[in-house]
């Protein structure tokens, strides 16, 4: 599913992998937005020499995608997932990357304060599901649900299981055994995404 983003008032490509359940965006496009660059995909190009010149393996990991170009036909687009596309903003020296940096720093720090005392982590989730409408019945609800997937997955952990497939294998079980429906089938059910839980 191809989409189109506005960032003060220019287009950003983007796209949904339902795979891999990322969004995935056109770096090129990125560049031209932060830098206002009249040629992106040369500062791109030098951005990654410079990049790999410094030790850096992001533009190993990124990949690339077929996008509607201005012209109306599809090319391979290099693209970077959200996660990708954070590390490259912090590469680009300009002030309006700067906005994006001065937040993730605020984001890290307060991922570091959660790390010291977990009840603030507690916290901000109780704010964020406020601020997205949701009541405070529901959100005691979550909170419990979420506090009793981790008693049963640390149960697992101490009885030897791994984290990753097993952990997915064991959800799957326990899913379709309430639901009649693996995990993925269940979603697809109840329409849910990472997508739409942003």
């Amino acid at each position: 599913m191809g989409n189109i983003q506005l960032f003060e008032s220019k287009k950003i490509r983007s796209q949904w992998d339902a795979e891999s359940e990322k969004w995935y965006f056109s770096i090129v496009d990125i560049i031209e937005v932060l830098t206002d660059s009249p040629r992106p995909r040369k500062y791109w190009n030098a951005l990654k020499t410079k990049l790999k010149a410094e030790g850096s393996e992001l533009s190993q990991f990124l990949g690339q995608l077929k996008m509607e170009s201005e012209d109306g036909k599809f090319y391979l687009t290099d693209v970077a997932d959200t996660e990708q596309l954070f590390r490259l903003i912090q590469s680009i020296p300009s002030p309006k990357a700067e906005p994006f940096k001065q937040w993730l720093a605020k984001v890290g720090y307060e991922r570091i304060e959660e790390s010291q005392d977990p009840e603030k982590s507690i916290d901000r989730a109780m704010e964020n599901y406020l601020k997205l409408g949701y009541s405070k019945e529901w959100i005691n609800q979550r909170l419990k649900s979420i506090e009793v997937r981790k008693e049963l997955t640390d149960e697992w952990e101490n009885r030897g299981i791994k984290k990753g497939q097993e952990f997915a294998t064991l959800t799957d079980i326990i899913t379709e055994a309430w639901s009649g429906k693996t995990v993925k089938q269940y979603k697809q059910h109840k329409n849910l995404k990472k997508e739409s839980l942003g």
